[in-house]
């Protein structure tokens, strides 16, 4: 069983301006690596890096979201490969 886990994710709905600054705090409070940015579609798309359980508790957190958050939909578009350092906000997409 592998220790980490690194998931790409599409999250769609009314999310709001603080949202990627949201997921970014969250992530790094919870010892998580990888990225998020707006996409052009108006949804956002992150990386999530590190152990499974940790990985699994913020998809539920993205999920709810901030406060003032309406998430409709969050996708796992695949599992991805690769070393993060961190935990960015990318420009938009």
């Amino acid at each position: 069983m592998s220790t980490v886990r690194t998931l790409h994710v599409r999250i769609e709905g009314l999310v709001g301006v603080g949202y990627r600054a949201w997921v970014e705090s969250t992530a790094r409070a919870m010892g998580l690596t990888g990225w998020v940015r707006n996409r052009r579609d108006c949804s956002v798309e992150m990386v999530l890096q590190g152990p499974p359980e940790r990985v699994g508790d913020m998809l539920h957190r993205c999920e709810q979201g901030p406060p003032g958050a309406r998430v409709t939909k969050v996708e796992v578009l695949g599992e991805e490969a690769g070393a993060y350092d961190g935990f960015k906000v990318l420009p938009t997409a």
